[in-house]
């Protein structure tokens, strides 16, 4: 099983991808178009099952020809949304024994499907931005990590914290190799109003674990760095929390990002976005 996110990619063997025993999570975690592939071949599966059992028995259904399973077809997706047009009904009891499991499969289905789609729409996400490339630049003198985000809502978000660790290979003295997780230490690590961006910043001084690295030693480390970022959104009045990965071809040193915060004509602060990741 592939694991990735970003800048982190792994894969997993010895776990099942899909664990049947726990369908609520695989239902929200699938994507939007497996999401809906998944209803869409579940809908067809259950009424092709039921057409086939009105097309088994013939007399079954009013008007419906024997081996019709095209119009099986259709009379049980009308049944299955409790929908009726009067041509077709059942008209013996293994019709209507067929019939009435269907509407309950049907009820069942609706009720899910339904609840599974407000989930869906209603979990909140977040939208923050995040800057391509992280830069190792002096910052007042001194060698500093920065990566820069921005808000990308129209609402404010609040009480942002922010989070970095680095993952770096290591062979221990016996020979063994191990990912070392390390926590950056930010020179500000919360920010009460997150309105437009922010560039986060860690000193790569002497208690850094940055500190004398090279491009190929973070290349040669396989070094990834883990940004987490929580705030709270003031339209939704709930907290949201996104994650971003970078890998050491991500990690540029000498460069700086270019301006992407000015003051217009009028005195207001304008934050152009699509400036975020551009770096000079």
């Amino acid at each position: 099983m592939r694991v990735r996110h970003n800048a982190f990619d792994l894969r997993k063997t010895g776990v099942a991808r899909f664990d049947l025993r726990d369908p609520y999570h695989l239902a929200v975690s699938l994507s939007w178009p497996a999401f809906i592939a998944g209803a869409l071949g579940a809908l067809l599966a259950i009424n092709a099952v039921f057409a086939s059992l009105y097309a088994l028995r013939p007399g079954a259904v009013q008007n419906l020809a024997a081996g019709d399973v095209l119009r099986a077809f259709f009379f049980s997706l009308e049944t299955l949304a409790t929908v009726g047009y009067g041509e077709m009904a059942p008209a013996s009891t293994y019709g209507h024994v067929v019939a009435g499991v269907e509407i309950v499969f049907g009820m069942a289905f609706t009720a899910i499907f339904t609840g599974l789609l407000f989930v869906r729409f209603s979990r909140p996400r977040a939208k923050i931005l995040f800057a391509d490339k992280a830069v190792i630049a002096p910052h007042n003198g001194v060698p500093t990590l920065m990566i820069r985000i921005a808000n990308g809502r129209l609402t404010m978000l609040t009480h942002a914290l922010a989070s970095l660790t680095m993952l770096v290979l290591e062979v221990s003295d016996e020979g063994q190799s191990f990912r070392s997780a390390r926590d950056l230490r930010l020179a500000r690590n919360h920010l009460p109003l997150f309105p437009l961006t922010w560039t986060l910043m860690h000193v790569v001084d002497g208690a850094s674990p940055l500190s004398g690295l090279t491009a190929k030693d973070l290349e040669a480390g396989q070094v990834r760095l883990f940004l987490g970022v929580e705030a709270r959104d003031a339209g939704l009045g709930v907290v949201v929390q996104d994650l971003t990965a970078y890998d050491d071809r991500q990690i540029v040193f000498g460069k700086r990002y270019s301006d992407a915060v000015s003051i217009d004509e009028a005195g207001h602060t304008v934050a152009d976005l699509s400036r975020l990741s551009l770096i000079e």
